[in-house]
């Protein structure tokens, strides 16, 4: 299979991700449960993980699936906020986070 972009990106993260943990490429992949080849084309984005594979790196890796899959870091709204919201406008408010979010990226 050849590279496609939202492979290669996909791979990217998982890369970064990889890196920030410290972890080798053989680390990562026996954490996943894979051959090292297998997560290697994973990273070039010539392979694909497969949706039980992105439920592993979500919870062994720490990673988002949102984060993963397109790039955008998941707003996350304080429970005490939520607990607080008038119903009617929990959907301005969650696009006030959102908003506030990529101030910081």
């Amino acid at each position: 299979m050849a590279a496609t972009g939202l492979l290669v990106e996909i791979g990217d993260r998982l890369r970064l991700r990889r890196e920030a943990l410290g972890l080798t490429q053989k680390e990562a992949a026996k954490l996943l449960e894979m051959s090292e080849t297998f997560y290697g084309e994973i990273e070039r984005g010539n392979r694909r993980l497969s949706i039980e594979r992105m439920i592993l790196v979500h919870e062994r890796m720490d990673v988002s699936l949102t984060w993963l899959l397109s790039g955008e870091t998941p707003v996350m709204i304080p429970e005490g906020v939520i607990r607080q919201m008038p119903e009617e406008r929990t959907e301005q408010i969650e696009r006030l986070f959102r908003l506030l979010a990529k101030l910081y990226e």
